[in-house]
């Protein structure tokens, strides 16, 4: 995964001679559906009975910084996409926070993401790719089962996968909660671990799964990219709770952009955020859809629409 990667391009996954999308089967991924269950089991039988605003103030502060500072700049849009450069040191910090969110490690994330990137891509793809099955369906699947393709293609992670750190965070991603656990119970005993691990973890795993879902399969859109055979859509009402990462059809249409609220009156959190750094000293280089001009000739009008700055 080059440091000059293409803005738009699926920059880990290899294509090799006959790799498919499509066939393949579900299984059950029994490290994430024990992980995701335990949290959910927590969340309903202990949270409400260890409720207190300290515990809620702290799943608060803790959400919404792990899902801004990890998922969507540590992991999405500087990991993945690299749509801007920093400092080594706050790379690894804001990947340490991503991993925090308890989704996974930063390996397993963008192979995980770079696989459906890449199969939505395609004329088809297999509908656990394509969040095509009914909720409940898709949920299970999601949360507690991984797709076995028979053809996949293959990984060239680079830099990153090299890296001791982010190799380290892959091996121990359920162990990151410990340190913080600690914290929390010094702070606030049990209530506070429970809603500052456990629900946290519960609501930004399950939400990110509900918003990608519908994301997939309804809501406005203003790009269609051409001969994909999975479109995005946006869904507002999410834009703040997933620090802009809800405006998923500008997403679609320019993968590599540091911003994804890209119009008038769409908030986007991870993008202020990224400013911040650029203000600071520590962000460079930060790609938006006016460096990437020639992505209009793959993309279709779903509505009046003009290139963002």
């Amino acid at each position: 995964m080059s440091e000059q990667a293409d803005s738009c391009a699926v920059n880990t996954l290899v294509e090799i001679p006959g790799c498919d999308p499509v066939a393949g089967r579900v299984v059950w991924d029994p490290a994430h559906s024990l992980w995701n269950g335990g949290m959910l089991l927590a969340t309903l039988v202990l949270a409400p009975l260890l409720f207190s605003w300290m515990a809620f103030a702290a799943f608060l502060l803790l959400t919404g910084t792990t899902l801004l500072l990890g998922h969507s700049v540590g992991f999405h849009r500087r990991l993945i996409h690299q749509s801007f450069n920093c400092p080594l040191w706050l790379e690894r910090t804001l990947v340490w926070f991503g991993t925090l969110v308890g989704m996974s490690g930063p390996l397993w994330m963008i192979r995980t993401h770079d696989l459906r990137d890449w199969a939505q891509r395609q004329p088809a793809c297999h509908d656990y790719l394509a969040h095509r099955q009914p909720m409940l369906i898709d949920g299970l699947w999601q949360l507690h089962c991984r797709l076995r393709l028979d053809r996949p293609p293959a990984f060239d992670l680079g830099r990153v996968g090299r890296d001791p750190f982010y190799r380290f965070l892959e091996r121990t991603w359920m162990a990151q909660q410990a340190p913080l656990a600690l914290l929390l119970y010094a702070i606030g005993g049990w209530g506070c671990v429970v809603w500052g691990i456990c629900v946290r973890v519960c609501v930004s795993v399950s939400g990110h799964w509900f918003v990608g879902h519908l994301a997939h399969r309804r809501g406005p859109q203003t790009w269609l990219v051409k001969e994909a055979g999975v479109q995005a859509h946006d869904v507002p009402w999410a834009a703040v709770l997933t620090m802009g990462e809800a405006w998923h059809n500008n997403h679609h249409a320019f993968p590599g952009s540091a911003r994804i609220g890209l119009y008038p009156g769409q908030s986007d959190w991870g993008y202020a955020f990224i400013r911040l750094l650029t203000r600071s000293g520590l962000a460079w280089n930060v790609r938006l859809p006016s460096a990437m001009p020639m992505r209009r000739e793959t993309l279709s009008k779903a509505a009046t629409a003009t290139l963002p700055s």
